[in-house]
């Protein structure tokens, strides 16, 4: 059973392996398909599911990776459409259509939780959870390059900033 699983994320890794080789190219799809892959490798590392917790987790993930999806488009869409209406009469109604898009955004992750509880232990949602975040991080620091990232300022935290101290009267 194990077996099998280390199967699967040997895989995965060689084909992450395989698409970083080639970053000339510049294709959306295999970037995002490259992107899922490292992802899927990562929570499948963090979780270290049972073969019975992967069958009935995996669709259900994927299911709400569809979803998280197209709730972010229409979150997009609804910014676009308010951002090119914000002069208009409309505006009101823009504002509202965006704000119920991000509404439906967070409505989706509390379902998530829910959905993955009925199908894992809640230890391990909660490692799901911190996998995620935990590789939204590594995306982020991709994306800014990890010579351009601030280290650990003076007080011990990212981001190189002293805390403030309170405003006097």
């Amino acid at each position: 059973m194990k077996k099998i699983i280390s199967v699967v994320c040997a895989l995965v890794l060689v084909s992450v392996v395989a698409f970083a080789q080639d970053k000339k190219q510049k294709d959306p799809e295999k970037w995002r398909e490259k992107v899922r892959a490292e992802q899927v490798a990562m929570i499948t590392s963090e979780l270290d599911l049972t073969e019975a917790e992967a069958q009935a987790f995996w669709p259900v993930y994927n299911e709400v990776q569809k979803q998280r999806r197209e709730a972010f488009q229409a979150s997009g869409e609804a910014f676009k459409a308010l951002n090119e209406g914000v002069d208009g009469p409309d505006v009101n109604n823009l504002l509202n259509n965006y704000l119920d898009a991000k509404k439906k955004c967070e409505d989706l992750e509390t379902e998530a939780l829910i959905r993955y509880k009925k199908v894992l232990p809640v230890q391990k949602v909660a490692q799901l959870v911190m996998a995620e975040e935990k590789f939204r991080h590594q995306q982020i620091g991709k994306l800014g390059g990890k010579g351009n990232r601030p280290g650990p300022g003076p007080d011990g935290h990212r981001g190189g900033r002293m805390p403030q101290p309170p405003m006097g009267d």
